[in-house]
C-alpha cells in the first residue's frame, strides 16, 4: 500500500546516504527496515482506527473499516496492536543501542498523531514528524549515531514532502471533515492549497540539496532532486483539489518521488 512505501522510503534515503562512498546500501538493513515499516505502518493504522472509530462511521470512504463497522470489538484490536508492536520491537532490538532509544522515542508520535486532527488544522505536520523518523533512524542504524548536518535537513525535507502529499490526500475527505468537525491542512489552505504546496516543495528541494552537500553527494543525486522537482511541479499544476479520484492519483504518485531520490542516492554514492 502507498502508506507503507511512504513510511519506508525515508528510511532507504538515510541508509543509502550512510553507505560508504562507492558502496551499495546495506541490503540487510534495507530488508530489516522494510519489515519494520510494514509493522509500524500497520500499528499506526490500528491506533488511528481505534481513536477514530466514531468519526469513521460518518465518512463514506472509511465507514467499512472493521472497527467503525463494528466487526471487531475494541479489546481484540488492543490484542492485535500488542502483537504488531511486539514484532516491531523485535526488529528494533536488532539495531544498535543508540538506534533502539531513537526508535522508541517515535512511539509517542505514533500514538498521539490521530488526536491532532481534533485540536489543530496542522495534523499533517505531526504526521510528517512521525512518518519521516526513519530519515534519522536509518543513518544511526548504519553509523551508530546521527550526523545531524545530514540527518536534520533530510528529515526536514521528508516533513515538507509529507505536508505536500497528505494535504492532497486530505482534500478527498474535506466535505465530510467539515460536517464531523475534523481539521486538516486541506481545510486550512482551501483555494490557496497550490501556493502552500509549492512552498513546501521548494523547502523540500532546498533541504535535499543541503543534505547532499553535507555528505559530499555527486551529480546523479542532484539529477534525482531535479527530477523530483519536475514531478512535484507537474503534480501540483495538474492537481484538481475538488476531484477525490484525482487527489488519490496524485497522492499515490508520491511513491515515485521517494524511489527517484533513493535511486539518485545509490547512483551518487557509486
Amino acid at each position: 500500500p502507498s502508506g507503507t512505501w511512504l513510511l519506508y522510503l525515508p528510511c532507504t534515503w538515510s541508509i543509502g546516504l550512510a553507505a560508504e562512498p562507492g558502496c551499495l546500501p546495506d541490503w540487510h538493513m534495507l530488508s530489516l527496515f522494510g519489515v519494520g515499516a510494514v509493522l509500524m505502518r500497520g500499528a499506526g493504522c490500528t491506533i488511528n482506527d481505534m481513536w477514530d472509530r466514531d468519526y469513521d462511521r460518518k465518512v463514506v470512504r472509511t465507514a467499512s473499516r472493521p472497527l467503525a463497522a463494528g466487526d471487531i470489538p475494541t479489546f481484540r484490536s488492543f490484542v492485535f496492536l500488542g502483537g504488531q508492536l511486539s514484532l516491531a520491537l523485535c526488529v528494533l532490538l536488532c539495531l544498535n543501542y543508540y538506534s533502539i532509544i531513537l526508535g522508541a522515542a517515535s512511539l509517542s508520535l505514533v500514538i498521539t498523531y490521530p488526536l491532532m486532527k481534533r485540536i489543530t488544522y496542522w495534523p499533517q505536520l505531526v504526521l510528517g514528524l512521525t512518518f519521516n523518523w526513519g530519515a534519522l533512524l536509518g543513518w544511526s542504524a548504519i553509523r551508530g549515531s546521527c550526523e545531524w548536518s545530514v540527518c536534520l535537513p533530510l528529515y526536514f525535507a521528508g516533513v515538507m514532502w509529507t505536508l505536500v502529499y497528505d494535504t492532497i490526500y486530505a482534500h478527498q475527505d474535506k466535505r465530510d471533515d467539515i460536517i464531523i468537525g475534523v481539521k486538516s491542512t486541506a481545510l486550512q489552505f482551501k483555494e490557496d492549497t497550490k501556493q502552500w504546496l509549492s512552498g513546501f516543495s521548494l523547502a523540500m528541494l532546498l533541504s535535499l540539496c543541503i543534505a547532499g552537500m553535507n555528505c559530499n553527494q555527486t551529480f546523479p543525486y542532484y539529477s534525482a532532486v531535479a527530477a523530483i522537482g519536475a514531478h512535484l511541479v507537474h503534480q501540483i499544476y495538474t492537481l484538481d483539489i475538488d476531484k477525490p479520484e484525482d487527489c488519490w492519483k496524485k497522492f499515490a504518485s508520491n511513491r515515485t518521488v521517494g524511489v527517484l531520490l533513493f535511486t539518485g542516492i545509490v547512483l551518487g554514492n557509486l
